[in-house]
């Protein structure tokens, strides 16, 4: 996840990595996807929020040339656009203005990821954008509905992160019924809400866009890898019964500051046994 190779300077665990320009000229984020490239790793999932997102390199054709200039340079590729901006300004409980300024970001978005050759856009639906009444669904599904077809016209997905229950997800996303429509799924996320990897990957199934690697204790925060509540058994188990063949992303418990690049090589080296386990 984007971030997660530079120092975090207070900004918390996940962020846009916005600064100064480095001696040789270039931006901390165009910096990180070097810094990627050292370590092979193969793509960054880019971050979106609220925060500054006028001056975030997606939102303008300057910035765009920037990061297709950062992929070809590196080889570290953007697959996968995490969309904070709709957890922090979600489609709902909100004004009916703000909806329809979030579906023309989003359609924006769309346009911005077929440019830098990305495929897919997560929407986060937990934390402050977590769904939590029908009319809320409502909503939400009338939102994406109005995105679904330039999406399929770009070739882009759009996938929804949440913590609803298995079958309640699935639902949500069969409502819609539309080829561009996926899920990404959250190791940590599920870890601390109780629910059964097996069974999720299971449920999704097909479904399946993008696999977020974290670990969190039960009804808790972010852990490393291996000491909190996810099961990874389960999760690769029930990945390999469906033939998954998309990405992992490491949005994984920072460790000590300034070894950003020997806490994801290690956590690497622990997706590796499983991944090795289940020939994934």
């Amino acid at each position: 996840m984007q971030g997660r190779l530079v120092l975090p300077k207070g900004r918390g665990i996940q962020f846009f990595p916005f600064s100064e320009r480095s001696p040789e000229g270039r931006e901390e984020w165009q910096e990180e996807f070097r810094k990627a490239s050292e370590i092979n790793i193969d793509e960054i999932d880019f971050i979106f929020d609220l925060d500054r997102y006028q001056e975030n390199p997606l939102w303008t054709k300057e910035g765009i040339g920037k990061i297709q200039e950062a992929i070809a340079d590196s080889g570290v590729k953007v697959r996968h656009i995490c969309a904070d901006f709709f957890m922090r300004r979600p489609f709902f409980r909100v004004s009916e203005q703000e909806r329809k300024e979030n579906i023309d970001i989003l359609k924006q978005l769309v346009a911005a990821a077929k440019e830098i050759g990305a495929e897919n856009i997560e929407i986060p639906l937990v934390d402050n954008s977590s769904v939590k009444t029908e009319e809320e669904k409502a909503i939400l599904v009338k939102s994406i509905a109005e995105c679904l077809p330039e999406a399929q016209a770009q070739g882009i997905t759009i996938s929804f992160e949440a913590d609803l229950a298995p079958k309640e997800l699935l639902e949500l996303v069969q409502r819609l019924s539309h080829p561009s429509l996926k899920i990404t799924y959250d190791s940590g996320n599920s870890s601390s809400l109780g629910y059964d990897a097996y069974e999720e990957i299971s449920t999704y199934g097909d479904y399946l866009s993008n696999i977020h690697i974290k670990d969190r204790v039960l009804h808790g925060t972010t852990v490393p890898l291996g000491t909190g509540n996810a099961d990874f058994d389960k999760l690769f188990r029930g990945l390999k019964e469906a033939n998954y063949k998309g990405s992992f992303t490491f949005q994984s418990a920072r460790q000590e500051e300034g070894k950003e690049a020997e806490t994801i090589l290690s956590y690497v080296e622990f997706v590796k046994q499983y991944a090795e386990k289940y020939s994934i």
